[in-house]
């Protein structure tokens, strides 16, 4: 069926309205009331030049050029060149999905009307959109202030029929992108130029994916946990809502109640006839730990919710007053701050995943037979993928370094204190992306664990969380290839239908 159309006002975006465009082709438009600011803000544009106000951006140079008044007669040159200049990127391409998100960010930030530019340069943007025209963009250049003026340069370079774009997968010279999108190359006017590199939009971009894949992820671990723990023979004692009542965290609660929830029915945690006193902390502490988690990602969601809706490019044009003001909206400090504590809480997510993992193939921790085979010795079972889900945990820790702590003065010393936001938004999606990889694992790991262990005697909702995983992963009678098998898993898991297959019998999963 046809998707809804997202209509962008610079005010009430969210991310699963930036998802439903980046992802899945929803259709963009401007609601009238954007028009109206938009067009009011680039008259006041226009009135300076006219009157020859010197304004930073619009007739003078920039950065450490700040200083230098530019002459009407080149106005448009100056634009001209500051996309031609900062289009520098290096490194990988960033996959379409950011790429469509960067651009639909940089619209909706334009769509508040504080930014000066032309209706028309507006709707250029939606075009991209609408017409599947996406931009070449190279991963690496930006420092995160002013803005990620490198990558959003690419989308600039693009617009101006230069650079390079795919169209249906097809890498094309930014001319013919263009047209084969029935769209012509822009000339940019006074201040144009600036308005769409000057922001935060490539790490907003990549943090709102990667904060949807990780509250998806989060959601997930807790049936991991849930399953491991009956395939363990641990016990629901520890879940029992006055325990999390008595630390009163937001997360810790709603994971506890998941995994009760995920329990219900089970033969084998059943407090009644299981006399184990208590877990390991990693059975024991998964709504403290995955608790802590989701406290995290709510704060991420703050910050992005309020970011992707900002005017972050300078300076800001204020038709009310008739006054262009320059400031710092661009510095990325709040975004580099947020992608850090994500990829650090995603971190930890997959760390206690590889600890249940260890003790699922150790059978002096599980009493299930050595790696999880049925003929240990002929067969190596699972015991690699222990070893996979610890190279991953280990990658993590270095990634999970923050990048926010770094500064180096840039453009002569006049951006003397920078984010590195844009770094630290990379190194979150890399952390989740390991991190959905050692989930998948676990999920393999626990379903064959409890297959050992007696899948009737699980609970509903693990139950059917092991009736899904077997839909597209077969129990390990003899030893095969499992990279394909976990690609599939990973798959099964990002597109929701686990979730759903166990939401179906067990209730939601919060």
């Amino acid at each position: 069926m046809p998707m809804r159309e997202c209509v962008i006002d610079g005010e009430t975006l969210t991310p699963e309205e930036v998802e439903a465009v980046a992802r899945h082709g929803a259709p963009v438009a401007l609601s009238p009331a954007a028009r109206a600011r938009v067009e009011a803000s680039r008259g006041l544009v226009d009135g300076a030049v006219r009157e020859g106000k010197i304004a930073y951006g619009v007739n003078t140079g920039f950065g450490y050029l700040s200083e230098k008044v530019i002459g009407a007669e080149d106005l448009v040159r100056l634009q001209r060149n500051l996309i031609r200049s900062h289009s520098a990127g290096v490194g990988d391409e960033f996959p379409e999905e950011v790429v469509r998100a960067m651009i639909l960010l940089r619209a909706n930030t334009l769509a508040k009307g504080l930014s000066g530019v032309r209706l028309g340069t507006v709707e250029a943007l939606l075009g991209l959109l609408n017409h599947r025209v996406c931009p070449v963009i190279f991963q690496q250049g930006s420092v995160g202030a002013s803005g990620d003026l490198v990558p959003l340069a690419h989308i600039a370079l693009a617009l101006m029929g230069e650079g390079e774009a795919r169209v249906d997968g097809k890498r094309l010279p930014g001319v013919e992108a263009l047209r084969a999108g029935g769209m012509t190359p822009l000339t940019y006017g006074p201040k144009e130029g600036l308005a769409l590199v000057n922001g935060t939009q490539a790490m907003s971009a990549v943090g709102v994916l990667a904060l949807l894949g990780a509250e998806r992820l989060a959601r997930m671990a807790d049936v991991a946990g849930a399953l491991s723990l009956e395939a363990l023979g641990g016990t629901e004692l520890a879940f029992d809502a006055r325990i999390h009542e008595a630390r009163p965290f937001a997360g810790q609660i709603a994971v506890a109640g998941n995994i009760r929830t995920l329990l219900t029915g089970s033969q084998i945690a059943d407090r009644a006839v299981n006399t184990r006193v208590q877990d390991c902390y990693s059975l024991r502490c998964i709504p403290q730990v995955h608790g802590a988690v989701r406290d995290v990602l709510t704060y991420v969601r703050s910050v992005l919710e309020l970011e992707i809706n900002a005017a972050t490019d300078n300076p800001l044009v204020f038709p009310e007053s008739g006054e262009i003001l320059s400031g710092g909206n661009f510095h990325g400090e709040p975004v580099a701050f947020a992608m850090d504590f994500l990829g650090i809480a995603l971190a930890e997510l997959a760390n206690i995943s590889e600890r249940r993992i260890a003790r699922l193939v150790n059978p002096q921790l599980s009493g299930l037979p050595p790696s999880l085979t049925q003929e240990p010795g002929v067969n190596c079972g699972y015991g690699i993928l222990q070893i996979v889900a610890a190279s991953l945990v280990s990658e993590n820790k270095v990634l999970a370094s923050p990048a926010s702590v770094d500064s180096i003065p840039t453009s002569a010393n006049k951006e003397d204190h920078v984010s590195m936001g844009t770094i630290a938004a990379r190194k979150a999606a890399g952390i989740l992306r390991n991190s959905q990889h050692v989930l998948a694992i676990e999920f393999t790991c626990a379903c064959q664990g409890l297959d050992f262990k007696g899948v009737e005697q699980a609970g509903h909702g693990t139950r059917a969380a092991h009736a899904s995983v077997r839909g597209v992963l077969p129990p390990l009678t003899e030893d095969r290839a499992s990279w394909g098998d976990l690609i599939r898993l990973r798959e099964h898991m990002e597109s929701g239908k686990l979730l759903a297959a166990v939401e179906t019998v067990a209730g939601q999963i919060h």
